[in-house]
């Protein structure tokens, strides 16, 4: 008697539960059953409630500090693994610790390398991402990575716009090649802003390469998280004498006093995708999902089928 292929399940990690339920939705099925017990002093159990076994699991879940948010994806990848599924796909929207992708000082970790490890260990035998901090970290794992761009999310919306003169520009020298691609679809021009750091977060010194007078400029980044690099670069374009500044930035961390820099400064928007959950509302945020993205994705890798179209960049 042959047997066909389960379908695929799908679980949330806490951190990620809205974005898994929109993910589920598009994908056409419901959440999994996954409950999570809690001890006395913080520490937690999660337990899936349905058998998983011989199936193809996708945990769901971004791995943004707090360094729970990693931990509990460990824990479900490990459950999964003993729980006997027979592919494990970690699903993670925002791939927390990148930063740290090298040594740029002595006695540093690399961290990024690190959670790779870890993340492999535990259990997972594929991992779905959406716009690394660094695209070398693709390298650190030892199983497949889809590495998604979240500019199959972004490039409708600034369409939509219909913004004349449109200039896209990268707020540091790092950035440069997705501002160059963003650019090559859109047709349009690039500058980029050089900037110094005193230590992690403190910018001493930013100065522009390129004209923004009369543009509409739309800056693009991976990450936004205190917002300083963003809100002063926007602030230095329209002193050069940009019509507007709006900003793409995938990942929205908004920490400290990124919301208070956001509202005083020059920015007209910031435009993200819901890869974190917002922690607080603003009037100059917009959050686009990614959820169909991911869940076609997730369709095509459970049907063993191409996702090369989901690479425009």
């Amino acid at each position: 008697m042959s047997l066909s292929a389960p379908d695929a399940k799908i679980f949330p990690c806490t951190q990620s539960r809205d974005l898994a339920e929109k993910i589920a939705k598009a994908y056409g099925q419901p959440l999994g059953k996954i409950i999570t017990s809690t001890y006395s002093d913080g520490e937690f159990q999660p337990s899936f409630e349905e058998s998983i076994r011989g199936s193809r699991v996708f945990i769901i879940g971004s791995t943004m500090p707090s360094s729970e948010n990693l931990m509990e994806m460990l824990l479900m990848l490990d459950a999964a693994k003993r729980a006997s599924a027979r592919h494990i796909t970690a699903v993670l929207p925002y791939f927390g610790w990148a930063r740290q992708d090298r040594k740029d000082k002595p006695r540093v970790p690399i961290a990024a390398k690190l959670v790779a490890n870890l993340l492999e260990t535990a259990g997972a035998t594929r991992i779905i991402t959406m716009d690394l901090h660094a695209d070398q970290i693709q390298g650190f794992f030892e199983r497949p990575v889809d590495h998604l761009f979240a500019s199959t999310v972004f490039l409708p919306y600034l369409e939509s716009l219909n913004l004349p003169n449109m200039t896209i520009a990268s707020p540091d020298m790092g950035g440069s090649k997705r501002a160059y691609a963003y650019s090559k679809a859109l047709d349009c021009d690039v500058v980029i802003c050089y900037k110094q750091r005193e230590k992690a977060n403190v910018i001493s010194h930013m100065e522009l390469i390129g004209d923004v007078k009369g543009r509409n400029v739309i800056l693009a980044d991976d990450m936004v998280d205190t917002a300083g690099t963003l809100t002063k670069a926007a602030d230095l374009m329209m002193e050069r004498g940009a019509l507007s500044v709006r900003a793409i930035c995938t990942h929205a961390l908004l920490s400290g006093d990124a919301y208070e820099r956001l509202e005083k400064s020059k920015l007209q928007e910031l435009i993200v995708t819901d890869s974190i959950p917002p922690k607080q509302e603003s009037s100059k945020v917009r959050i686009l999902s990614c959820a169909d993205l991911f869940a076609d994705v997730m369709h095509r890798v459970h049907s063993n089928t191409s996702i090369a179209s989901k690479f425009l960049m």
